[in-house]
């Protein structure tokens, strides 16, 4: 999902010491000076929303039938039918994911609504799902409230079906829409806007291109105080106005650190991704991350989810750098997340609860060297986020030291401040007693909502002590807590190169690896991988890892290959340079003007050495895109045994949503054609960019 839409200015919330109603004498003074608010400070709901910390994102839709990332709007209603559509089996996915919060896609680009919307025809009422009587989201809405979870709803602006898009009726019919969904489902705790905002469509039947300037065409400012009027607790994501940001990325990784705060001076993906220490705007950032390479589900993709060991990593990358992590599940076309999914997301699920079931700290005694009163150290122990520990305004170097008693061993540091009073803590680092002394195990910038660290190694220690180097303001530290992670095996790597050798590795020491080529899961008796193998005409490789020390064994990784590229060449292109493109290599960037020499689209032509019955390919985004490159935004393709290729363009499409995720994009054809010579032109790129950067493209014969 690309974010177009970035505020310029935003009013800064300030929480004045008259109006905290904050138990345990969270203001009390010191000598007649009152512990202040540091600069922007959350509001109500923003507050809210950092305490749930972790959230899913369901992608499902129309999208879901067609096998697209975004719908053109010319879709029928007829094809939208989940025979087996389990709204708690959906959510109960996301719950066993440890995941306390779920937004649906209401309505994608495509303009298809997932409630029988009385404003258009483009919906569920008109599919043949439960005879046009069904309601996904009131559904999901009602699954969430059996489970415990609270609800939220995505809205596309964008709306490709409808033909008033571009015009001022169709703001019209989205507040409309926007009102239906807040107020027929309940509690609403987030509205997600999508940046991904004009471009071509069916629009009605126009077929046409339609381009507008969002903020002032939306009127975003009003659209979010709409939204707050009807559900004042509901966060609104990335828009002028917006209580969220956007990380900046689609891969699951926040800045380290990742400021709550902005500036007012407009928003870039390197901004949203670190924020501003300082800024005006308190903004914080919400990562969105798929469990799968899209957004919805596609069959391809089916044994390649995230591994638990992958979502923990980006569980430390997002919630552990005080961001929000909006994690996606995909159900397939029945309505259900596949078994896989859910075995996936059950187990970094289990694995987060069983690394908070113990906290190492508890029962410990702790010491500072500076303490306000009200505000002692005892207070990072009690598990009440209303209280802290607070020193003196005028210590340097404020330190707090645990002595958890005897030692324990942990590899997890958490650490919180207290939010209404701001972010005041600059730098901070965590040490450990040994016998010589004190030793520094980690060192960082900024704590904010929640610090969750994992170091490289558990130490084991009775005396830990957290210093707190730089700070704005006395630190407010509402919670230090020690764990310790269990085993997580990350699957191996599978890779081929150009002549189709396979290779398999592992990140972790100690792990042996087994693996198959039959089709069969890989099981610790499976042979094992001891040196590279030869994969010529493709096929599937599945492998797991096992930790010798403990026989644990990872999940099972899977590539897909297709035939190798060692019989290919580059026949011709726009630009030189062009073999980097059937290198094998994803960090080598083919970077050409978007418009050739002879006046026509960028493009390049394969010479398969053979003829092959050629069912579509796959591109890979540009790995490091120098300054004035981009994404390729649409495509056309020709192929055939004659290498003039003077014929008709025989397939076309668009990159969906390649701006922001950088995944691999797998266009399939509407039927195979036959052919040595494969032509893919690239006539524009996804923001206007004069020149584009591909990284790697491959051909689907299987």
């Amino acid at each position: 999902m690309t974010n177009l839409l970035r505020p310029t200015r935003r009013e800064a919330i300030t929480l004045a010491a008259a109006t905290l109603a904050l138990p345990g004498g969270a203001l009390a003074a010191r000598a007649g000076t009152p512990l202040l608010p540091y600069g922007a400070t959350p509001s109500k709901r923003q507050l809210a929303w950092h305490r749930m910390e972790q959230n899913a994102f369901v992608h499902f839709t129309i999208n879901t039938f067609t096998d697209r990332e975004w719908g053109y709007g010319d879709e029928d209603p007829a094809i939208f039918n989940p025979k087996a559509f389990d709204a708690d089996q959906i959510v109960g996915a996301a719950k066993a994911a440890d995941l306390r919060g779920l937004i649906l896609t209401a309505k994608h680009h495509d303009g298809f609504c997932l409630w029988p919307s009385a404003f258009t025809e483009h919906s569920v009422k008109n599919s043949p799902y439960k005879n046009g009587k069904g309601d996904i989201v009131g559904e999901i809405a009602a699954a969430c409230r059996r489970q415990g979870l609270q609800f939220g709803i995505y809205l596309s602006p964008w709306d490709r079906n409808h033909p008033d898009y571009g015009r001022p009726a169709y703001i019209t019919f989205f507040r409309n829409q926007l009102r239906e969904l807040l107020t027929q489902y309940g509690p609403i705790y987030e509205v997600f806007f999508d940046g991904a905002n004009g471009g071509d469509g069916y629009y009605g039947g126009a077929r046409e291109m339609r381009k507008i300037d969002a903020v002032p065409y939306y009127n975003w400012p009003s659209i979010i105080d709409f939204v707050h009027q009807l559900q004042p607790m509901a966060c609104t994501f990335d828009p002028v106005g917006a209580d969220l940001r956007w990380v900046g990325n689609e891969e699951g990784e926040a800045g380290d650190p990742c400021w709550a705060t902005m500036d007012d001076k407009g928003f870039t993906p390197e901004k949203g991704n670190s924020g501003v220490r300082g800024g005006s705007v308190w903004w914080p950032a919400e990562a969105d991350v798929s469990s799968r390479y899209g957004w919805f589900w596609h069959a391809y993709e089916d044994g390649e989810s995230r591994s638990p060991a992958n979502l923990m990593k980006i569980y430390f990358d997002t919630v552990g750098r005080s961001a929000g992590l909006l994690l996606n599940l995909a159900p397939d076309t029945r309505g259900r997340i596949t078994d896989e999914d859910v075995g996936n997301l059950t187990a970094f699920g289990t694995a987060l609860r069983a690394m908070y079931a113990t906290d190492l700290a508890k029962g410990a005694s702790a010491a500072a060297s500076s303490a306000r009163p009200g505000h002692p150290a005892a207070n990072v122990l009690d598990r009440d986020p209303h209280s802290f520990w607070a020193s003196d305004d005028h210590a340097a170097q404020p330190s707090l030291i645990l002595d958890l008693g005897a030692p324990r061993t942990f590899d997890v540091v958490r650490l919180a401040e207290y939010l209404p009073l701001g972010l005041r803590v600059d730098r901070f680092a965590v040490d450990v007693q040994a016998a010589g002394g004190w030793r520094e195990i980690l060192s960082k910038r900024g704590i904010g909502s929640q610090r969750v660290l994992r170091l490289d190694t558990p130490v084991t220690a009775r005396h830990v002590r957290l210093r707190i180097t730089a700070a704005a303001a006395a630190p407010a530290i509402t919670e230090f807590g020690l764990y310790l992670a269990p085993l997580l095996l990350e699957p191996p790597h599978i890779v081929r190169d150009r002549a189709g050798m396979v290779t398999l590795t592992s990140d972790a020491p100690g792990q042996a690896i087994a693996y198959t080529i039959d089709g069969s899961t890989p099981t610790a008796a499976s042979p094992r991988y001891t040196a590279p193998f030869l994969l010529p005409d493709g096929g599937t490789v599945q492998a797991i890892g096992i930790h010798l020390a403990s026989n644990a064994t990872s999940t099972v990784g899977r590539r897909s290959f297709d035939i190798r590229k060692s019989d290919w060449k580059i026949l011709r292109a726009s630009a030189p340079g062009a073999e980097r493109l059937i290198d094998e290599l994803n960090r080598t960037d083919w970077i050409a003007p978007l418009v050739g020499p002879d006046g026509k689209p960028c493009s390049v032509t394969i010479d398969l050495g053979r003829s092959l019955d050629v069912r579509g390919f796959v591109l890979k985004p540009g790995w490091h895109a120098p300054q004035g490159a981009g994404d390729p935004a649409a495509w056309t393709v020709r192929i055939g045994d004659d290498p003039a290729l003077a014929g008709p363009v025989q397939e076309m499409g668009e990159f969906a949503n390649i701006a922001a995720n950088q995944a691999p994009q797998r266009l399939a054809f509407r039927h195979p054609h036959r052919g040595r010579y494969v032509e893919i032109a690239f006539p524009r790129t996804a923001k206007g960019e004069a020149r584009l950067a591909i990284a790697e493209i491959g051909i689907l014969t299987r």
